[in-house]
């Protein structure tokens, strides 16, 4: 007796790849909706315990917006493990040195934060401009009214 439902597994065997334009769209909900592609939560056959998600490849990730006064009040901390060794960046400067890691980060911080979390967060591509290397995957795009 075969069933035509696909279990999980076979299911996280199948995933697509998409492609998201971060330009003029803001931070946080740009980041619900990676997080969600990237956990698989979009799909009928989503399993917590179970890596269901896609790729996603984000774009233009200088131009993404940041609403009210985020620009020079968030602040960005990493800690070195060392006495005094707390480094605080504006995300201004974040967004001129390394504008990726504006979407990197709040991504990272809406999966989970258990191996399975990292094993998402390693299929997200960000690049600062429009261009990508991951046109041989054929990312399917993301309209704007699904970001916004």
């Amino acid at each position: 007796m075969s069933t035509s439902m696909t279990s999980a597994s076979e299911a996280a065997a199948g995933s697509r790849w998409h492609i998201i334009d971060a330009e003029g769209h803001a931070l946080g909900r740009l980041a619900t909706l990676t997080a969600r592609l990237l956990q698989g939560k979009h799909k009928a056959t989503y399993t917590p315990f179970i890596d269901t998600g896609d790729f996603v490849v984000v774009v233009n990730a200088a131009k993404v917006k940041l609403t009210g006064r985020k620009e020079d009040q968030k602040i960005y901390r990493q800690h070195s493990g060392y006495e005094g060794g707390l480094r605080e960046v504006r995300a201004r400067l974040v967004r001129q040195r390394h504008p990726e890691r504006l979407v990197e980060d709040a991504v990272h911080g809406m999966l989970p934060k258990t191996k399975l979390g990292a094993a998402m967060y390693r299929k997200l591509k960000v690049y600062a401009g429009p261009d990508h290397p991951h046109a041989a995957q054929k990312p399917a795009k993301i309209s704007a009214s699904e970001v916004a």
